[in-house]
C-alpha cells in the first residue's frame, strides 16, 4: 500500500519484485526489470527536483515515466492526450513546468522554453540505475470539463491512493484492463491498483472496440473498468463475450439499471459493481448490490474514512482521497469550510436508497420546469429495444425548449419482442416514457440513430448549453 513515506516505485517493491506486467498495444513491460533499466535512458537524475510535464501520446510510455518520477519530481503533471492545443501554454505556465518527457509522437512543446524536454519509448534500457526518493511529488491531474481551459487539480501519492487503504497486495494471477486513459482520474485509479496487485492491458485510442476485448482476451483479463457508455458500446460490438472477467466495474457516468442487467447478464459470473469519483472528490464509494443508485445508509454513516452528505440536492465528499486543492490562485476553494468537496452531482432518496439525477449545470429548463436529461435516459435505456440514448433540448417559441433524444437501439437478437419499425417504433419508445413521467419530461421527438459519439474520457459528448 503506497504511504507518505513511499515512491510509487517503492511501494510495487515493498512486497518484494513480482511478475507484473504493464501491456501496451504492441508491446509489454515486465515492472520487475525497473530494477535494472530505465524508460529514460539514464537521464533520470535530470528530471530531480523539477515540474515535469508528461507530453506523451502512449499509454505504456506514460506509465513507465510516472513510475519513474514519482519521488524524483518535485511535480508531474498528467497531459491527457485530447488537451487542446490552445490550452497547453496555460497549463505549463499555471504548473510552472520547467522539463518535460515526450514521446515519438509528441505534442508540439517547442517555443515554450521547457529545458530539458526528453524524448521516451516505450522500452526500458538496461543500465545502472538508482532509485532514490527525494520528493513527496505532487500529481497535477486536468478537468475534463466541457468548456473553458481545464483546471490544474493537486493531488499527491497518498490522496490517490487512499481508496486501496488496508487492502493487502493480491496475486500476480489479476489482471486489471480499463478503457480509461491512464492520465485521466478514472484511468489512474486502476492503474494504481493494478501496480499494486497485478497487472494492467492499457487501451489505445485508435483501437476498435473488437480489437481491445481481443488483446484483453489474449492477455486472460480478470478485471476490467470503464463508462456506461463504454460499456454499453462493448455490448453492441457483439464482442462482449471474447473476455470472462471475474469483476466488472463502471464509473464516470450514472450506471442505470438496464446498463447494470446487461452487464450482469452478459457475465454471471461476474462481481458487477458501479463507483463514484472525481478528480475533486476522489474515490466516494462503489456499490455491488446490482442496483442503480446507492443505499442511504451509506450517507453520513458514523466511523467511515470517507464521510458522504447530500447538501442542497447534491452529494458532497470528505475524505483522505479529497484533492488538496486547485493551482490556480483565481480558482474558487475546492473545499468548503467544512472540508467537503461539492460534487455537484445531483441525487434525490427513493426508497432508502439515492440515485443520480444528473449535473447541476446539465438541466433542461422547459417552461420554467426542470428537466434532467439522464433521468429521461434511464426510462429510454430500459425499454428492451433500446441499447443506449441521449436527450438534449430544442429550443421551443412557447415552452423556451422540449425534450428530444436520440436512441441508439439493440440489436435485433437480444431485442425482447418482435420489434417494428419507423413512427411505430419511436411511438412505443414516445408511450414507454409518457407511462412513468411528467408530461414535461417526455420526449418531444425521438431519432434512431445509428451511433452516439463518446468523448476521449468514455463519457456521452453532451450539447453545451
Amino acid at each position: 500500500m503506497p504511504s507518505k513515506s513511499r515512491s510509487l516505485w517503492e511501494s510495487i517493491t515493498a512486497a518484494g519484485i513480482r511478475s507484473s506486467r504493464l501491456y501496451g498495444i504492441d508491446t509489454a513491460v515486465t515492472l520487475a526489470d525497473l530494477a535494472h533499466a530505465s524508460s529514460l535512458g539514464g537521464r533520470l537524475e535530470q528530471l530531480r527536483g523539477r515540474t515535469v510535464l508528461l507530453a506523451i501520446k502512449d499509454q505504456l510510455t506514460a506509465a513507465l515515466a510516472m513510475i519513474e518520477l514519482d519521488g524524483v519530481a518535485q511535480r508531474m503533471v498528467l497531459c491527457p492526450p485530447d488537451l487542446l492545443p490552445g490550452h497547453l501554454p496555460g497549463v505549463i505556465k499555471g504548473a510552472g513546468v520547467n522539463a518535460c518527457v515526450r514521446d515519438a509522437a509528441p505534442r508540439d512543446t517547442t517555443g515554450l522554453g521547457i529545458e530539458p524536454c526528453m524524448t521516451s519509448e516505450p522500452k526500458l534500457l538496461p543500465g545502472e540505475v538508482t532509485r532514490r526518493r527525494s520528493h513527496a511529488t505532487e500529481w497535477i491531474l486536468l478537468t475534463s470539463g466541457t468548456t473553458g481551459a481545464p483546471k490544474l487539480v493537486l493531488h499527491d501519492l497518498a490522496s490517490l491512493t487512499s481508496a486501496l487503504a488496508g487492502q493487502p497486495s493480491a496475486p500476480d494471477t489479476i489482471v486489471w484492463s480499463t478503457w480509461y486513459d491512464i492520465r485521466r482520474y478514472g484511468g489512474l485509479q486502476i492503474f494504481l491498483r493494478a501496480v499494486h496487485a497485478g497487472s494492467l492491458v492499457l487501451s489505445d485510442p485508435a483501437e476498435s472496440v473488437i480489437d481491445f476485448l481481443a488483446r484483453a482476451a489474449a492477455a486472460r483479463v480478470t478485471h476490467i473498468s470503464g463508462t456506461p457508455s463504454h460499456w454499453r458500446r462493448a455490448l453492441m460490438s457483439g464482442a462482449a463475450g471474447t473476455i470472462s472477467p471475474r469483476y466488472v466495474r463502471l464509473s464516470g457516468e450514472i450506471a442505470d439499471q438496464a446498463v447494470l442487467d446487461s452487464l450482469r447478464a452478459a457475465y454471471p459470473h461476474a462481481t458487477v459493481a458501479h463507483a463514484f469519483a472525481s478528480t475533486e472528490a476522489g474515490v466516494g464509494f462503489e456499490v455491488r448490490d446490482g442496483l442503480a443508485g446507492f443505499p442511504a445508509t451509506m450517507v453520513s454513516a458514523p466511523g467511515s474514512s470517507v464521510q458522504l452528505r447530500v447538501t442542497g440536492e447534491t452529494l458532497r465528499i470528505r475524505s483522505p482521497g479529497n484533492a488538496h486543492r486547485y493551482l490556480s490562485e483565481e480558482a474558487e476553494p475546492l473545499q468548503g469550510a467544512d472540508g467537503y468537496v461539492d460534487t455537484g452531482d445531483r441525487v434525490e432518496p427513493r426508497a432508502g436508497r439515492y440515485f443520480f439525477v444528473g449535473r447541476r449545470g446539465g438541466v433542461i429548463n422547459v417552461g420554467g420546469l426542470k428537466v434532467h436529461p439522464e433521468e429521461i435516459e434511464a426510462v429510454i435505456n430500459s425499454h428492451p429495444w433500446v441499447r443506449m440514448s441521449l436527450v438534449k433540448a430544442r429550443r421551443n417559441p412557447i415552452t423556451g425548449a422540449v425534450v428530444t433524444a436520440d436512441v441508439v437501439l439493440a440489436d435485433e437478437a437480444g431485442a425482447t419482442g418482435e420489434r417494428p419499425g419507423g413512427e411505430a417504433l419511436t411511438r412505443e419508445l414516445i408511450d414507454s416514457c409518457r407511462r412513468v413521467l411528467a408530461p414535461h419530461k417526455v420526449p418531444a421527438m425521438i431519432r434512431i440513430v445509428p451511433a452516439l459519439e463518446v468523448s476521449a474520457s468514455g463519457k456521452l459528448v453532451r450539447p453545451v448549453a
